[in-house]
């Protein structure tokens, strides 16, 4: 797994290549409190994730410690991904809210 991170104003990208489990969290969650503090907008560009567990949602609806003002989006979501999303949100959608998440017209399936 490695990442890119792009800047543009006060938003970050942060694009993962390659699988998101409990091995790559710690990696991706200090890319993220690596970003400058301007940075209010943050999403992660999954188009190259085709796997990802439940350290995925911890990832993405916990927020980074010191920047809970921080938006965070995802765009790229592939099948696996997405189902896991999908089922995290009808399961309990007050804790994984997706509508807030996603930032796609359509996320691919």
């Amino acid at each position: 797994m490695n990442t890119i991170t792009t800047l543009n104003g006060t938003t970050a990208t942060i694009t993962v290549r390659g699988d998101i489990d409990f091995d790559t969290l710690p990696a991706l969650r200090a890319a993220a409190a690596a970003l400058p503090a301007p940075v209010t907008g943050l999403r992660w560009d999954l188009n190259h994730t085709l796997f990802m567990d439940i350290a995925g949602l911890h990832l993405l609806f916990a927020p980074t410690p010191g920047r809970a003002d921080r938006r965070i989006t995802v765009t790229g979501l592939h099948a696996q991904p997405l189902r896991l999303l999908r089922l995290a949100a009808e399961t309990n959608p007050a804790t994984f809210p997706l509508d807030r998440l996603l930032c796609d017209a359509t996320a691919p399936v």
